[in-house]
C-alpha cells in the first residue's frame, strides 16, 4: 500500500514539473508584453527594468506614433564606411514597451557594419539595395554567410558576432529589425580595444596571441 505522504509528495512533484513548463524562462523570452495598449516612453526619466515610464496619456499625441528618421541616409564616410541610423525607445518613445525596433545601415562601396553582437535580442533584415556579405558566428566557432541581394532577407540569434559588409560596386542600403525595443550594442573591437577604463594589455595579448606594441597600435585606431 501506497502511504499518503508518499502520494502527497508524488503529486507535488508532478505539480512543480507542469509550473516549471509553464512558466516562460527569462533567458529565453524578449521584452515583456505590454499591460496597456501603449505606454509612450517619457525619455526625461529613469528607465526601469521593463522600460521608461510611460508619458501622460494626455500629453500623447500622433506625433508618438510615427518616425521619419529611417528615411535620411546616413554618412558613411568614417573608418567603416557604413553608417547606422538607429529606430529603437531612445530615438522612438512611442516604442517604449512594445519589444521591437529598427535600425538603417547605410554602406559606401567596401563598407563595414563591423562585428558586433545584440544581447537582448534576434536580429533580422532586409536587403534594399546593393550587395551584402552578411555572416554570424555560432558558440560552437562556426560560421554562415551568404552574400545577398536587394529583397533579400536574413536572420542572426540572439547574442551571436555577425557583420554586414558591402560587396558590390556601389552604395548599399538594409533595413534590420530586433524583437526589444533596446536591443543593445557590443561592437567587439572597441569592447575591447576602446573600453574606459581600458582592458589591461597583458589580457589582451594572452588572447590574441599577440606582443604589446600590436595591441597598442590597434588601442590607437579607436582612440584608447
Amino acid at each position: 500500500m501506497v502511504s499518503s505522504s508518499s502520494s502527497g509528495s508524488a503529486y507535488n512533484l508532478v505539480f512543480c514539473l507542469l509550473l516549471l513548463l509553464l512558466i516562460p524562462f527569462p533567458s529565453h523570452s524578449s521584452d515583456p508584453d505590454p499591460l496597456q495598449d501603449f505606454c509612450v516612453a517619457d525619455l526625461t526619466a529613469t528607465p526601469s527594468t521593463n522600460g521608461f515610464p510611460c508619458k501622460p496619456v494626455s500629453a500623447v499625441t500622433s506625433e508618438d506614433f510615427f518616425f521619419d528618421g529611417l528615411s535620411k541616409q546616413g554618412n558613411t564616410k568614417n573608418a567603416f564606411g557604413s553608417s547606422l541610423t538607429p529606430g529603437n525607445v531612445l530615438a522612438f518613445p512611442g516604442l517604449n514597451t512594445q519589444g521591437i525596433s529598427m535600425n538603417r545601415v547605410d554602406f559606401a562601396p567596401g563598407g563595414l557594419n563591423p562585428p558586433h553582437s545584440h544581447p537582448r535580442a534576434s536580429e533580422t533584415g532586409v536587403v534594399i539595395t546593393g550587395k551584402l556579405l552578411v555572416g554570424f558566428v555560432t558558440t560552437n566557432n562556426v560560421f554562415y554567410s551568404k552574400v545577398l541581394t536587394a529583397g533579400q532577407m536574413f536572420v542572426v540569434p540572439r547574442g551571436l558576432v555577425h557583420f554586414q559588409q558591402n560587396v558590390g560596386e556601389g552604395n548599399a542600403l538594409a533595413f534590420t529589425a530586433f524583437n526589444s525595443h533596446l536591443p543593445g550594442a557590443a561592437l567587439a573591437a572597441t569592447t575591447l580595444f576602446a573600453s574606459k577604463p581600458q582592458v589591461p594589455n597583458q589580457v589582451l595579448t594572452k588572447a590574441f596571441q599577440v606582443e604589446d606594441d600590436i595591441v597598442n597600435t590597434i588601442k590607437s585606431k579607436f582612440g584608447a
